[in-house]
């Protein structure tokens, strides 16, 4: 399980730097927004200011998601349930855990969520 905690770490870490990304565009979006009159209901500009913004807090949102996930794989290692399906008991293959670490389910089972 060494390699498969190793490879959620570094999963952590890559989710980790690029929710800080989008916090940091979120905050830029939102100081240039108040820099300016843009209106987002009247000014042209302003509904693009307001997708914007919009659009990268989905993606914090997402990646906060993501980091929720990651955090309860790692949960698993530590419990020592990682690569064991939730559906069925059965050793989820280790190829389909190197495509994806956060797998919950073996490749037969539908997914739990």
């Amino acid at each position: 399980m060494d390699e498969g905690r190793t490879r959620l770490e570094q999963e952590r870490e890559r989710v980790l730097h690029r929710l800080a990304g989008l916090t940091r565009d979120h905050d830029a979006i939102v100081a240039a927004s108040l820099d300016t009159n843009a209106d987002d209901e009247h000014d042209p500009e302003g509904a693009t200011i307001a997708f914007e913004r919009s659009q990268v807090a989905a993606l914090a949102t997402q990646a906060r998601r993501q980091l929720e996930e990651v955090d309860e794989a790692l949960a698993r290692v530590d419990a020592g349930t990682y690569g064991v399906c939730e559906r069925c008991g059965g050793p989820i293959p280790a190829a389909r855990l190197e495509a994806r670490p956060l797998a919950r389910t073996c490749v037969t089972c539908p997914a739990a969520r």
